[in-house]
């Protein structure tokens, strides 16, 4: 056997004698190559260039042997293709699927708290993650039938999901500081960092004295103190008339037949502590609710509130959201909180009206939460106003001056150290109620008073109730209640905040919406989708695809 592979090209116009060497050929076991150009003639597929003449053309193996490696090449890259092109295509399948599903995120979540999540909450209250599937793969599944690859869908699924109150709300809180740094400029968050940490660090020290003020201590040392004052005067009287019966009298005498006088009355001085004691007794917020104001009459049931109940949690995403955790993450949630929550000053339009009050207190009713509120402003104050008398000598002569009065109005004088102790604590009070009021009107009050700025002089203490609204006024360089509000805020750790938020955005929702079946854990901010694919018949195909709100 020849080591070229044989053959001939037919040629000449006649077509026996092209016969007759193409048989020839055939029986010596050579391979014919035809070969008819393009302008042979139909009748005997010679070429008119080449009549009369054959000639014969050979291949070597070496030849043949690379054109197979480059036919197997050429047909490795195809193949290389068609595998990319569908890989591709099923990740597009996926991400369309992804992105169409969170496309349908709620338009009232969005408007009211700029808060970006799928309400899943089923019919049943329960979380509906059946219906994030199918919207999933209603989507998704076009996609895999375009164009000409033979694309079989084996299985799909949600390969994870977060909510919004995931890792104790911390996606809702990313959300919120997200929105804040987005729309507040740097230097606006510096300032409002070093407001906070000033006035919550002067409210804290504030609070503490208040606290030391209003120990019960106080005025259970004064009563007791006065308790036994009386006691002992009433046996001293006792025994002055024994001794004036004695003596032959009729009335009580002094050793020189004389009556004994009462200072107090003599001076017509009037003892202000127990009247302030009735006033203390009495319910916080008829005294320190302005004439002006009408008072919120919303109540709702905490018992089933985030904050009170135990949450649905996502799966799967652990490590998708990374912690916010900026210097100034803290007072742009704050800000977030304040913005787009009620108030006393700013109503809201749902549900309890009242809500900053609830996030600091968690009660029922806007009255009971703001009741709570004004008891902690009154608290305040208190340590804030104490602090100011101790401070000024003309108060603190006057308040001596008084407890010397009272005390000599004893035969046997209480010792006038508890008296002056009461009568600041007495004074201070009353004076935060002026203060508490004027801020719940809408005014302003200083957090640290001068002497100017007081209100309330010690001898219209007394007159206490007839003065609430003739005596107090407003500061224009003082602290507003919002201002006080976020002070208060600022003391309460994250957590604490968050949940109290989250428990007045499900309430609004669901009062705005109509539908008590709203869950904010329910409410779906990033998922994780994942497919089988069987490619062209020969290639098994896995993909997945994450997406979240950030």
């Amino acid at each position: 056997m020849s080591t070229f592979i044989q053959g001939i090209r037919l040629c000449g116009h006649r077509h026996q004698s092209a016969k007759r060497y193409l048989e020839a050929a055939q029986a010596k076991s050579h391979c014919v190559i035809r070969h008819y150009p393009q302008n042979c003639c139909d009748r005997c597929h010679t070429l008119s260039r080449y009549r009369g003449t054959c000639h014969e053309g050979s291949v070597t193996v070496y030849m043949a042997l690379i054109l197979c490696l480059m036919f197997s090449l050429l047909s490795a890259g195809i193949q290389s293709v068609r595998y990319a092109a569908a890989r591709t295509q099923i990740l597009h399948g996926v991400d369309i699927g992804l992105y169409s599903l969170f496309a349908q995120y709620d338009r009232t979540l969005l408007d009211r708290f700029d808060l970006f999540a799928i309400d899943a909450s089923g019919a049943d209250g329960s979380l509906d993650l059946g219906f994030l599937y199918d919207e999933f793969n209603s989507y998704m599944r076009p996609i895999l039938h375009q164009n000409h690859q033979r694309l079989l869908l084996l299985q799909s699924g949600l390969s994870g999901y977060s909510l919004l109150t995931d890792d104790n709300g911390a996606v809702f809180y990313r959300q919120a500081v997200q929105y804040m740094r987005q729309t507040a400029a740097a230097q606006f968050i510096a300032q409002i960092q070093e407001r906070n940490e000033r006035v919550s660090s002067s409210l804290r020290e504030a609070q503490e004295a208040g606290a030391r003020v209003e120990d019960p201590g106080t005025m259970a040392n004064y009563s007791e103190a006065m308790e036994d004052a009386a006691r002992r005067s009433e046996e001293e009287l006792e025994r002055q008339r024994e001794e004036a019966a004695a003596a032959g009298g009729d009335g009580m005498f002094t050793g020189d037949g004389g009556a004994i006088p009462d200072p107090s009355e003599d001076s017509g001085t009037v003892n202000p502590i127990p009247l302030i004691q009735r006033v203390m007794n009495m319910g916080i917020l008829p005294l320190v609710f302005p004439p002006t104001k009408a008072l919120s009459g919303e109540y709702i049931s905490t018992g089933s509130l985030p904050s009170r109940r135990i949450l649905a949690g996502g799966a799967g995403m652990e490590g998708v959201y990374p912690r916010e955790s900026g210097i100034f993450s803290d007072p742009l949630f704050q800000e977030y909180v304040v913005s787009k929550l009620g108030h006393f000053m700013r109503p809201a339009d749902q549900g309890l009206q009242y809500q900053l009050e609830y996030v600091l207190c968690r009660k029922d009713s806007d009255q009971e939460n703001l009741e709570s509120v004004a008891r902690r402003l009154l608290l305040i104050r208190e340590g804030v106003n104490a602090a100011a008398i101790t401070a000024d000598p003309m108060k603190m002569n006057q308040a001596i001056s008084l407890s010397c009065v009272i005390a000599a109005g004893f035969h046997c004088s209480p010792a006038p150290a508890v008296i002056l102790a009461a009568l600041v604590v007495c004074w201070a009070f009353a004076e935060s109620v002026l203060d508490v009021r004027t801020l719940l009107e809408g005014g302003k009050v200083p957090l640290i008073k001068t002497a100017d700025q007081w209100q309330l002089s010690l001898e219209n203490l007394p007159d206490l109730l007839s003065r609430l609204d003739s005596d107090r006024r407003s500061d224009p360089g003082g602290i507003s209640y919002t201002d006080y509000l976020q002070g208060l805020l600022f003391m309460e750790n994250r957590h604490f905040k968050i949940m109290g938020t989250l428990d007045m955005i499900e309430q609004t929702m669901q009062k705005s919406m109509g539908w008590e079946g709203f869950r904010i854990d329910h409410c779906v901010a990033g998922a994780g989708g994942s497919v089988d694919i069987l490619a062209n018949e020969r290639w098994y195909l896995t993909a997945e695809r994450t997406f979240c709100y950030d």
